[in-house]
């Protein structure tokens, strides 16, 4: 019997605001800290995951709605968002910045941020969010947390509401724009939902044909860009080209809701499923090497830690809410 998909982002859950205390800004990590350093051109893997299937350990629970880590190395630092029900006449889901510093410390970093996806630059000194709380993709700076306008829109039009997005080594960013957090806001992308880049300021399109683009993360090479179509069930797979455009579009694979990723420094793709509650691990070729389980409604993955291995997903838990998960692997992962 068919079913009614519930749109990714949507569906978010309140908690009791006795669950976690959320304040301050975090310090600067404790001189000395080791972090991961980026990955080894022509460096040898063995195989990433410690058995076909793992399950993540639960770090923290009692969040709303969690998306986007991304590690911050300078710091030894994991950031992401979390989001709230939607508010107000228009329907946007407020957000704020937390910062994780393993063990056990969460902090807000940016209050009211209004993002999703997040990234690192390449230089360490900012991190790039998809915020759909003004359609547009952003950037702050991890000094001040100062905020400039990335991508304010397409052709003079405003983007849906930007989602995830990932960024090269050379600077270029690549984004998805679905339409999941546009709530009660007028429709001025004519019904497409797409994937775009920007460079220098220059917004490009790379694909208005996907349903519901989410995910999207590049090869450590930079050679290689993929795309989860939650819409489609099915992850996409683009040539990147030395000027930053993309063409030669391929289906990578099929999965369920596939939502955010992350890579390794082989190249293996770690991708969420937000109907199943995993992260589906996929070899450069495509090949299913394995699954990791992190509760329910699975929504991103970033590595991060000392070495690199620490593969962190956000995902709900039993019984509502969301909650920060890790599991330790064998390669260490791509800092971009």
């Amino acid at each position: 019997m068919a079913h009614r998909r519930t749109p990714r982002h949507r569906r978010v859950w309140t908690v009791a605001a006795t669950a976690i205390v959320i304040a301050g800004v975090v310090t600067p990590a404790a001189s000395g800290t080791t972090t991961a350093a980026p990955c080894t051109p022509g460096a040898t893997y063995g195989p990433p995951l410690p058995g076909p299937a793992v399950a993540a350990r639960l770090i923290r629970s009692g969040f709303n709605f969690l998306e986007g880590p991304t590690w911050d190395r300078r710091t030894g630092t994991l950031l992401l968002s979390n989001m709230q029900n939607p508010t107000g006449p228009q329907g946007v889901q407020p957000s704020a910045v937390l910062r994780y510093r393993p063990p056990a410390t969460f902090e807000t970093f940016i209050a009211g941020s209004g993002s999703n996806g997040l990234a690192i630059t390449a230089d360490g000194t900012r991190v790039l969010a998809a915020t759909h709380d003004n359609r547009t993709v952003s950037s702050y700076s991890l000094a001040d947390r100062s905020r400039t306008t990335v991508a304010a829109g397409y052709l003079g039009r405003a983007f849906n509401s930007p989602n995830d997005l990932t960024t090269g080594k050379d600077g270029t960013t690549y984004f998805t724009d679905p339409n999941y957090q546009r709530g009660n806001r007028p429709d001025e992308q004519g019904g497409r939902t797409s994937v775009f880049r920007v460079r220098d300021g220059v917004v490009s399109l790379v694909d208005d044909t996907l349903p519901q683009p989410n995910g999207v993360v590049l090869s450590p090479d930079g050679k290689t860009l993929y795309v989860g179509a939650t819409g489609a069930d099915a992850i996409m797979r683009y040539t990147v080209f030395p000027d930053g455009s993309t063409g030669n579009r391929t289906t990578f694979a099929t999965m369920r809701t596939p939502d955010g990723a992350t890579v390794d420094c082989a190249g293996n793709l770690y991708w969420a499923s937000y109907d199943e509650g995993l992260v589906h691990v996929f070899s450069p070729s495509g090949a299913r090497l394995g699954t990791i389980s992190a509760g329910r409604n699975t929504t991103n993955a970033a590595f991060g830690g000392p070495d690199g291995r620490t593969l962190y997903v956000t995902s709900g838990v039993s019984g509502g809410g969301f909650g920060l998960y890790q599991a330790r692997l064998n390669v260490p992962g791509n800092p971009y």
